[in-house]
């Protein structure tokens, strides 16, 4: 008789869920389906020759080390790298604040591994990031969100929430925000510092798209707002409210799983013996190849031309939207990162219209998928990163009809 799992699993694994995401791309994987719904970067833009070039170096001048175990923090050159490469946004660190991760993803994990007891809540943007609610689930945490404009989070709306649930910490992603595409302005980024300190509620900032900004000046982030606040010890070391979080994947290719967690030496410590228990250290031999990559100048040029096919690419998908969207929809208009927030008319629900858009040869992320309590029927999130000028072309205006259609179905 065939044994039963079911009884088996952790009370934990009741919270887990599948990633809306990742199932939407089984379905859209199809070569005839025009996909606005993978956070995925454009795939052309990838060094392939540098990375090439790199591997080899890495083998013929460090294979034997490249190959061995390494430390759990991460290969020091390249967290050396990180350093001077944060410093040039206001980021004061040492080599013992940077936790080399497998993919930002991990970071999260960590973080709340070391932080998150059954219950805890988390306030979070609603909308907010879909990966950060899968992997906050399955340490049984609760979410409080805060809803978003154009300016990023309604910090009129934060404090009430501090008071009203006693946060473990908040998760904050400033900068071109995943999924709304909407950036956090100076004033409240000011703000939400400010009521972090007050309440002592840590911050942790997820910053994946920061560098690619296509227009508008750079805003402080939060940790460097906080740093000011509560000030550096003598050496410039980290210190404060925020723990601070970022990735290669959107510079140079997300399927090396390359991140970092930028931190104080204390929450580094906890988080390094959090990875241990996990895979030991990320692989050595991408840390390696990755610095060859990155270290000589190369990313800087690189990321000027991610940030120029991505803005021909957004310009491109806003002016579709504005030829053949109803009316009645409305969109926002980010200044830099993958992704822009759509909200339908009344009366269209986004779980409804997925099918039929996907019969139509065109896919997209429902909204509901990035609300820890299921709403956002009424809004969709697309990405424009991965699909040419052309395509995005023709695949707005295959949403645009799909739309309109539901529009005039009588309720």
């Amino acid at each position: 008789m065939a044994t039963s799992w079911e009884y088996r699993y952790a009370q934990r694994t009741k919270g887990m869920q599948s990633s809306v995401v990742r199932e939407i791309l089984k379905v859209t994987s199809q070569p005839d389906v025009i996909s606005f719904a993978g956070g995925m970067p454009a795939p052309e833009l990838f060094p392939i020759r540098e990375i090439e070039e790199a591997c080899v170096k890495v083998l013929r001048e460090h294979g034997s080390s490249a190959l061995q175990y390494s430390i759990t923090e991460g290969y020091v050159p390249l967290r050396e790298f990180i350093v001077e490469k944060i410093s040039r946004y206001g980021i004061k660190a040492d080599v013992d604040n940077v936790l080399i991760t497998t993919g930002s993803q991990q970071g999260m994990d960590l973080v709340a591994k070391v932080l998150v007891d059954p219950g805890d809540v988390i306030i979070v943007e609603a909308p907010t990031f879909v990966g950060a609610l899968q992997s906050w689930r399955a340490y049984q945490a609760s979410f409080a969100g805060v809803p978003l404009d154009d300016d990023g989070m309604r910090v009129d709306l934060l404090e009430e929430k501090m008071v009203e649930t006693h946060p473990k910490f908040m998760y904050i992603l400033p900068n071109f925000q995943n999924p709304g595409g909407v950036t956090l302005t100076r004033e409240r980024r000011e703000r939400v510092v400010g009521l972090a300190h007050q309440y002592g509620v840590p911050v942790l900032e997820d910053d994946p798209y920061g560098e690619l900004r296509f227009e508008g000046d750079h805003i402080e982030p939060l940790v460097v707002i906080s740093a000011s606040r509560n000030g550096l010890d003598p050496d410039g070391y980290f210190k404060g409210d925020v723990i601070y979080m970022s990735t290669f994947s959107k510079t140079v290719a997300p399927g090396l799983r390359m991140g970092w967690v930028v931190a104080p030496v204390e929450v580094i410590k906890r988080l390094v013996q959090a990875k241990q228990g996990v895979d030991l250290h990320t692989s050595t031999f991408d840390q390696m190849m990755v610095y060859e990559v990155v270290s000589d100048g190369f990313l800087d040029e690189h990321v000027k031309e991610i940030r120029k096919m991505y803005r021909q690419r957004r310009d491109a998908m806003l002016a579709a939207m504005e030829q053949h969207f109803p009316s009645e929809a409305t969109w926002t208009h980010p200044k830099g990162g993958l992704f822009l927030w759509v909200t339908l008319p009344e009366g269209v629900d986004c779980l409804d219209l997925i099918q039929e858009a996907v019969d139509n040869k065109v896919a997209f992320v429902p909204g509901t998928a990035f609300y820890a309590n299921g709403s956002g029927h009424d809004a969709l999130r697309l990405t424009f990163a991965t699909c040419s000028v052309d395509m995005i072309d023709e695949g707005i205006k295959r949403l645009g009809k799909v739309m309109a259609k539901r529009i005039k179905q009588p309720a």
